[in-house]
Formats: structure tokens, C-alpha cells, sequence
């Protein structure tokens, strides 16, 4: 990994967090920009389960952004990330309190987040998303 990629990715994931912000504000469209359209993609959904195929992945970002209300923080912590010319990730936590729709009171998110990118022609596209609860085990 150089210097230069590494500089390249930590600028992208100023975008990324941006995106993310949004997308929990009920507005996908910078996400869209920034999510695979074509070929091996997949999404490890918060609740269980998964999607397959950069399309379905897509579609499904599409449709869950409508349960999300604007007005909504959120904000990445990242433990560590790297980039090649062609793969990048991050490993994290992203920490949301989201207004969600016909909820009265904002919920939060305490998500541990694990993110891949490849590299499509001068941007970074987003090709696997991995997110699960965030559980403080107090022993």
C-alpha cells in the first residue's frame, strides 16, 4: 500500500461518511454514486440475512432508505483501513441516532462495520457492506 492510495481512500471515505449521513436521513442518492451497479456485490444487513449481486444490492439500498426520516446524525469511527490500487476497506463502528419513519422518538445505531471497495476507472465503488449490532458485553 502506498502513501498516495492510502491518501486517495482516507479522502473517499470523507465522501462515504457523507453518503452515509444522508442515506440514514432517507435520501440515497449520494450512496447511489458510490454503491456497485455491475457484477460481485453483497450486503450482510444489521437485522440478518443477505443480498447477492450488485444489482439486487442496489435495490435493496433503494427500498430500506424510505424507513429512514430527515434530521438524522451519524458518524464513522474507524479502527483501521487500507487501500491497493484496486481493493480498499475499512473496519469500524458507525454510531447513528436516526429519526425513523412513524417513530416519534430517534433511535439509535451502534453498528460494527466491516466495507469493501474495488476500484471502477477513478472511484472507489462500494462492493461488500457487513454491519451487525454493536453489543457492550459487561463482565
Amino acid at each position: 500500500m502506498s502513501d498516495t492510495e492510502l491518501h486517495d481512500f482516507r479522502e473517499f471515505m470523507k465522501e462515504r461518511e457523507k453518503a452515509a449521513t444522508a442515506y440514514v436521513s432517507g435520501d440515497y442518492s449520494d450512496l447511489s454514486r458510490l454503491v456497485a451497479q455491475s457484477g460481485d456485490a453483497t450486503f450482510y444487513a444489521p437485522r440478518g440475512g443477505f443480498v447477492a449481486g450488485a444489482e439486487n444490492v442496489s435495490e435493496t439500498y433503494a427500498r430500506d432508505v424510505h424507513s429512514f426520516a430527515p434530521g438524522s446524525q451519524n458518524a464513522f469511527e474507524i479502527l483501521h483501513m487500507a487501500a491497493s490500487d484496486r481493493l480498499a476497506y475499512w473496519v469500524g463502528f458507525q454510531r447513528a441516532l436516526t429519526n425513523m419513519q412513524g417513530s416519534a422518538d430517534p433511535i439509535p445505531f451502534n453498528l460494527r462495520v466491516t466495507e469493501l471497495f474495488r476500484r471502477e476507472g477513478d472511484t472507489w465503488k462500494l462492493i461488500h457492506r457487513h454491519a451487525d449490532p454493536l453489543i457492550d458485553i459487561k463482565k
